[in-house]
């Protein structure tokens, strides 16, 4: 009898699980053991699960030198008292839990993660397939508001064919630049304040969103995104391109030629584009600028 009552014991620890305990007591279902903060607890049981419950003695308080040790332990488990630590095989990796199941992944979880991850720059390809801020599209390009607008009206023209930049255009290309800009001049004639409103299509010289596209925006600078040096001067300057001059420059040399030194653009002082006086500060050119608008 005593034999097979100590079998029966062994057979029930036959499963491994190691632990680095870090509260002194550790309740199991038929005993209590008290660890002292570090000590490893080895238990063997390969035939049924165990479930192992920490809990602290508060009648016996801990030594401040004990504490402080274990506030400066790197891997200290900050989990409540009454969390399980649970395994279902001895290869198994040991895992807090609370005694649910991990949380499966799903296919949209899986793609908004990658979707979050992608780099601010590649903005432009997600808002184009948004309905919500589709204006116009046919099967060559889509017009979007865009985001942040340094003007009352400020669209984007953007080709469907993924094109990274201007420095990858080719005189194959023509035919659809032509086409963006003619969609941009019917923006334009398409705008209730056309008759009063003067408008510019062009790109930024070095853009910092990914994939080409057309800008078409109104030339009296009111809005609120507008609200640093660079924000101006890259729409002021040479850094702004027109169409036309990038349309010609496909059909002379077959490539967009950008300038050298194109980013000191961007340092230049505030000049109004219209008197070419300059301005200290922003919200001066601003004010100034209202002495423009009819």
């Amino acid at each position: 009898m005593l034999q097979t009552w100590t079998m029966w014991l062994w057979a029930k620890a036959t499963r491994l699980l190691v632990l680095t305990t870090y509260k002194p007591n550790v309740t199991h279902l038929y005993n209590q053991v008290t660890l002292k903060p570090g000590q490893r607890l080895y238990m063997v049981n390969q035939l049924y699960p165990y479930t192992v419950k920490f809990t602290e003695e508060t009648s016996t308080p801990r030594p401040v030198g004990e504490e402080s040790k274990s506030l400066k332990r790197p891997n200290q488990m900050s989990e409540d008292p009454a969390k399980k630590v649970s395994t279902t095989s001895h290869t198994d990796h040991h895992r807090i839990t609370d005694g649910s199941p991990p949380p499966k992944k799903t296919p949209e979880a899986c793609s908004d993660k990658s979707e979050s991850a992608g780099h601010w720059s590649q903005g432009l390809k997600a808002s184009m397939q948004d309905p919500q801020m589709q204006l116009y599209k046919d099967d060559r390009v889509v017009v979007i508001k865009d985001k942040y607008p340094k003007a009352r009206y400020h669209w984007l023209v953007l080709p469907w064919e993924s094109i990274s930049s201007l420095k990858v255009l080719r005189s194959e290309h023509c035919d659809l630049l032509k086409h963006m800009q003619c969609v941009g001049d019917r923006m334009v004639q398409q705008c209730p304040d056309a008759h009063k409103l003067r408008f510019r299509l062009g790109y930024h010289a070095i853009p910092s969103m990914s994939h080409v596209h057309l800008h078409v925006i109104s030339q009296e600078f009111d809005s609120p995104c507008l609200k640093n040096k660079k924000h101006w001067n890259s729409f002021t300057t040479d850094y702004f391109i027109e169409s036309e001059d990038v349309v010609a420059m496909l059909e002379h040399h077959g490539k967009v030629t950008v300038k050298e030194g194109m980013s000191e653009l961007l340092k230049l002082p505030l000049r109004c584009h219209v008197c070419r006086k300059e301005q200290s500060t922003i919200p001066k050119l601003k004010e100034h600028l209202k002495s423009h608008i009819s």
